[in-house]
């Protein structure tokens, strides 16, 4: 009997020397795979890397070229993560009921003002004049006047063209001497148009009248999916980092790469328009600074174009 119990305490012993040296269970990695979705042009350049399944196995990207038609099937539950324009972020935030998260700023300033000629060298010398631009009733026009304000400027008139292609080929047949659109349109343009030439990176312009950063990018996630997910979205994030440094080297292979993905359309254009897309990747105190003063333009402007309130703080991600 004695003996029988000597047996029994040292087995028992033993088991606790392994459950305190942290003998476990393996834990199974996750496996999911993240439907993702990304829009032609800057917004979704920062994607293309991820595109290479090779290397990324989890990622499942849908690249959309209507940014109402991917939103739409956001909502529908069709994608856990999207690269999408700033706005509509807050616009999903608040149709699901703060069921979104963003995890990072993808995306800064991309909007230029374009001249054929040597006029315009500062906010202050469109005075006056008549500018064409893009975007109507969308971030650009209040991005636009957000500086025309900041700069005391009353007496610029707008014209507006329903579509960047069109401004874009009429700045580069000679026919519209001054413009405002976005990359990857300005290179374009100068591409068939030697005497055009940026007069403007408003970029640079809202740096001189906001304490924050203009953006115009973000990458979002169901907060359910995040929650449920929260390793594999870490890693996803770590990854979109390395691919907008990478896209950022600009080389011949990313550019194809960015062709090949259906992001944009030639890679000599891709190449050249790549140091004026400003993609970036930033997360944390340093997105939420940028995004809360992004957002209070945006709803000043037109309380609609964020879904008509302010999103709350637990919109970002830390």
């Amino acid at each position: 009997m004695k003996k029988i119990v000597s047996l029994v305490l040292a087995a028992l012993m033993l088991a606790a020397v392994f459950a305190l040296s942290g003998c476990k269970t393996p834990v199974k990695p996750d496996e999911t795979v993240i439907r993702m979705a990304a829009l032609k042009g800057p917004t979704g350049m920062g994607v293309a890397p991820l595109m290479n399944t090779e290397t990324y196995k989890q990622y499942d990207i849908t690249i959309g070229s209507d940014p109402s038609a991917v939103t739409s099937q956001f909502i529908a539950g069709e994608f856990d993560v999207a690269a999408l324009p700033v706005n509509v972020a807050s616009v999903l935030y608040n149709k699901l009921e703060g069921d979104v998260v963003i995890l990072g700023i993808t995306t800064l300033g991309v909007l230029y003002v374009l001249e054929n000629g040597n006029e315009i060298n500062s906010m202050a010398d469109l005075s006056g004049k008549t500018l064409y631009a893009t975007g109507q009733g969308s971030t650009p026009e209040y991005i636009l006047n957000y500086l025309l304000e900041k700069n005391g400027l009353t007496d610029v008139t707008v014209e507006f063209k329903a579509e960047h292609s069109e401004l874009a080929t009429l700045m580069a047949e000679g026919s519209v001497a001054l413009g405002m659109m976005p990359e990857p349109n300005v290179t374009a343009s100068m591409m068939q148009n030697q005497a055009l030439r940026v007069a403007l990176n408003l970029t640079e312009e809202w740096n001189k009248v906001s304490d924050s950063q203009l953006v115009q990018g973000v990458l979002i996630a169901r907060r359910s999916f995040v929650k449920d997910h929260e390793a594999l979205v870490r890693k996803l994030m770590e990854d979109y980092k390395a691919a907008a440094e990478l896209v950022n080297t600009a080389t011949d292979e990313v550019a194809q790469m960015i062709v090949d993905a259906g992001i944009l359309p030639k890679a000599p254009i891709a190449k050249s328009a790549i140091p004026r897309c400003n993609i970036v990747f930033i997360t944390g105190d340093e997105m939420a600074k940028s995004l809360t003063e992004m957002y209070t333009v945006l709803f000043g402007a037109d309380p609609k174009s964020i879904g008509g309130k302010l999103p709350e703080s637990d919109i970002y991600f830390k």
